[in-house]
C-alpha cells in the first residue's frame, strides 16, 4: 500500500512535514560508534520513502550522540560554551544524513543557524521554502543559533515558519507514557491527548517552549519510534502509531 492509498477516509495526507530526529537514534553504544552507517542508511532510505510519495520532507536533528550542552555543564562547561558545541553536533549529523541521502539519489539542501559557508547554506525562510517546493529535502543544523533552547524548539520553530501541517518526533520509544517505559515496565501508553492533558500531566513530549510553539500554531505531534516496524511509512498511510497530541 501507498502513502497515497490511507486506510483511513478521515486521514487528511499532509503536504509538508518536519521531521524531527534524536541524534542518539544514530549511535550504536554496543560498537562503540558515534554514527552507525547501516542506522543511517535504514534511516536515509525511511526519508526516500517518504519524499517520493510527494510529501515536502524538512528534518531537525539533535547532537546528543555527540555532546549536549546541559550535560556538559555538569561537568564544569560553562552552558553557553557547551551548547554552541552541541550546536556544532547536530551539523554534523545533518551532514551525515545529508550525505546519506545524497547517495540513495535523494537531493537535499543543509541550512544552518550559525552561518558557515563553505560547510552549508544560512537558514534563510525564503530558500527553504524554495528548496521544499522544488522536491528538496532540507535538513536545518545548528539549533537556533542561540544558547538555552534545545532542538526540540528548533523542530517546533521550523515547523510554525514552513507551515508544516505536522510534526514528527522520532525517539527511542514508541509513544508517550506516564512514566518511563524503560525503567517503569507498568508504564502506560497514550494513543492520543490534547495539548491542555499533556500540559496538565506534566508529560514529557517537548520542552515547555517547543510544546507552546506547537499549540498556538495548531500543529499536531506525533511522538514515534523510527526505527520501529516501518513506522514512518505506517503514519503517513493514517495508521495509528505511536502518540497523537493535537488539539
Amino acid at each position: 500500500m501507498s502513502i497515497e492509498d490511507s486506510p483511513s477516509s478521515s486521514f487528511r495526507r499532509p503536504r509538508r512535514i518536519l521531521l524531527k530526529l534524536s541524534g542518539e537514534i544514530l549511535q550504536n553504544k554496543a560498537a562503540s560508534m558515534v554514527i552507525d552507517p547501516g542506522i543511517l542508511a535504514r534511516m536515509a532510505e525511511m526519508i526516500r520513502d517518504v519524499h517520493q510519495s510527494g510529501i515536502q520532507v524538512a528534518i531537525v536533528i539533535g547532537g546528543g550522540n555527540i555532546f549536549r550542552g546541559r550535560a556538559g555543564e555538569l561537568k564544569g562547561i560553562d552552558r553557553n560554551s557547551g551548547d554552541y558545541m552541541g550546536m556544532l553536533a547536530t551539523i554534523i549529523n545533518a551532514l551525515a544524513l545529508q550525505d546519506a541521502l545524497e547517495k540513495i539519489g535523494v537531493d537535499t539542501r543543509v541550512q544552518t543557524s550559525i552561518e558557515m559557508k563553505p560547510v552549508a547554506e544560512p537558514f534563510i525562510l525564503r530558500r527553504a521554502l524554495r528548496h521544499l517546493e522544488k522536491g528538496r529535502v532540507v535538513l536545518f543544523g545548528g539549533g537556533t543559533g542561540n544558547p538555552y533552547f534545545t532542538t526540540d524548539t528548533t523542530a517546533a520553530l521550523r515547523a510554525s515558519e514552513i507551515h508544516a501541517d505536522l510534526l514528527l518526533k522520532a525517539t527511542q520509544v514508541d509513544g508517550v507514557y506516564d512514566a518511563d517505559p524503560r525503567l517503569n515496565p507498568t508504564a502506560r501508553r497514550y494513543d492520543r491527548l490534547t495539548y491542555q492533558e499533556a500540559l496538565e500531566r506534566r508529560l514529557q513530549v517537548m520542552d515547555g517552549a517547543a510544546f507552546s510553539l506547537c499549540m498556538e500554531n495548531h500543529i499536531p505531534i506525533i511522538v514515534f519510534n523510527l526505527l520501529q516496524d516501518h513506522a514512518l511509512r505506517r503514519i503517513l498511510n493514517g495508521e495509528p502509531v505511536g502518540t497523537l497530541v493535537t488539539d
